[in-house]
């Protein structure tokens, strides 16, 4: 992908075989050490943070219900939300939370944010039975802390709505990346196993990473194609001819290619986060029974990346057999940059007692405490935290702690450093975003860097 200004170079490698896929136990460069540091709580089922890169020092904390509050830069949140889509519609919320994985999933603002006051949502949308709704705001200058319910109607724009078959891995996470695109993580769209088979169709935006430009010359239009997503002529019309062509020429010709994919095979992207030092892009795919896998895409990719999904589960081949593809079964795509397993690996396992997980989900790549370029991992049942960095000849995954949270999402703030949300929502006994207990927001700190009255996360080693 080509970023907006030069950078620094990763020498970081995309794994060709599995026996270069990092795992747990791995030690990264000057064995660094980190806390949690809590910065706010109260949130309802929070799911995203961002920051509106404005030099106001503010953090924008997404609640799965419906709302963004605000947390100020001393730590205090803000009465009144930023923006509250529960009171837009006159029937009620606009936003559907009938299950766990659906809600307000993300914010994100517009690299113009400071000049046009644009800000874009995705969310499932209950008008639209669950369908992910992405949307674009505009702040109103005089009010820049509130969206008014009057303000937010007058200003949306709807930029995208993808449909979903069933309730489950609907991805979420949107970001802008170096190259001034909006970034859309799409997951294969529900159930088990990839029933609608999206991840390997390029004719579907489910299972994907999208790309698309929300700065159209025309403005009525709601994005355009970036000329250089990898599809973006795939599918055109053109003349059939027989004859004169080269088979890399008709390679390059699919006739149902959505012109908005910039990679496929994925399961549920729900968390993704680029390196605001190199460019590079990490992806959290939130895996099925067994795996949970950790993408690395270099800034220099151009898109069009197979991750695999649903001919593979990680390193390994799905349907799961407990054998890594290459034994019993070949790659398809490209391999992930590090897995972790459940508590039981492969069907008929026995449990582990350390090192499992069920659901990565990033929350950003850390570029201080001794750390370049370490993208940190948080899961969602264990609260383990892991940092998986490049040690100049491979891939480290390193186990930090084993905490007692629930990590959903994280982000940057405009400082550069990373912050984690986590949630208490129970999969199988969630009682609603506004009645499961609240959840907090967290900054990664070197641990010679947390302050002395600081309330740290509780780990168990």
């Amino acid at each position: 992908m080509a970023l907006a200004s030069a950078g620094a170079v990763s020498a970081a490698e995309v794994p060709q075989t599995t026996d270069q896929v990092a795992k747990p136990g791995g030690s990264l460069p000057g064995n660094p050490e980190v806390v949690l540091v809590k910065v706010a709580e109260g949130f309802s089922d929070p799911t995203n943070v961002a920051n509106a890169g404005d030099d106001s020092g503010r953090l924008f904390v997404v609640e799965r219900v419906g709302r963004i509050k605000i947390v100020n830069p001393d730590g205090s949140v803000k009465e009144d939300p930023f923006l509250d889509l529960t009171n837009i519609n006159p029937l009620g919320n606009d936003v559907q939370t009938g299950f766990v994985e659906q809600g307000l999933y993300s914010v994100a603002f517009d690299p113009n944010f400071k000049d046009n006051g644009y800000f874009y949502v995705h969310y499932a949308s209950l008008p639209f039975n669950g369908d992910g709704m992405i949307v674009r705001f505009q702040i109103d200058p005089d009010s820049p802390d509130v969206m008014t319910p009057e303000r937010t109607n007058e200003t949306a724009k709807v930029i995208m709505r993808i449909e979903q078959p069933w309730y489950n891995h609907n991805g979420g996470q949107i970001e802008f990346g170096p190259d001034g695109y909006l970034y859309i993580g799409s997951g294969d769209g529900g159930w088990e196993g990839d029933p609608y088979e999206a991840g390997q169709d390029l004719a579907t935006p489910l299972g994907k990473i999208l790309r698309i430009d929300v700065h159209p010359d025309d403005d009525s239009r709601p994005y355009a194609i970036p000329k250089d997503n990898p599809f973006a002529e795939a599918a055109k019309e053109q003349l059939m001819s027989l004859f004169g062509i080269t088979e890399e020429q008709f390679s390059k010709i699919k006739t149902r290619a959505i012109p908005e994919t910039w990679a496929y095979g994925v399961r549920n992207p729900y968390e993704f986060s680029f390196d605001p030092k190199t460019g590079d892009l990490f992806i959290a795919d939130v895996g099925q029974n067994h795996w949970e896998e950790i993408i690395y895409q270099p800034a220099s990719s151009k898109g069009g990346e197979n991750y695999g999904w649903a001919r593979m589960e990680g390193i390994y081949c799905h349907p799961m057999t407990g054998d890594p593809a290459g034994e019993d079964c070949a790659v398809v795509g490209v391999l992930p940059a590090a897995v972790y397993p459940h508590q039981t690996p492969y069907p008929g396992a026995g449990e582990l007692s350390d090192g499992y997980g069920c659901s990565a989900q990033g929350l950003g790549v850390v570029n201080y405490g001794g750390m370049d370029g370490v993208y940190m991992v948080g899961d969602w049942c264990s609260g383990r935290l892991w940092g998986l960095g490049w040690d100049g000849s491979k891939w480290q995954f390193h186990e930090f702690a084993q905490t007692d949270l629930q990590f959903t999402a994280g982000g940057y703030g405009e400082d550069g450093a990373v912050y984690a949300v986590s949630a208490n929502n129970f999969y199988l006994a969630d009682e609603g975003p506004e009645a499961n207990p609240p959840g907090a927001l967290w900054r990664v700190t070197p641990a010679g860097d947390v302050p002395a009255d600081a309330e740290v996360a509780r780990t168990a080693k």
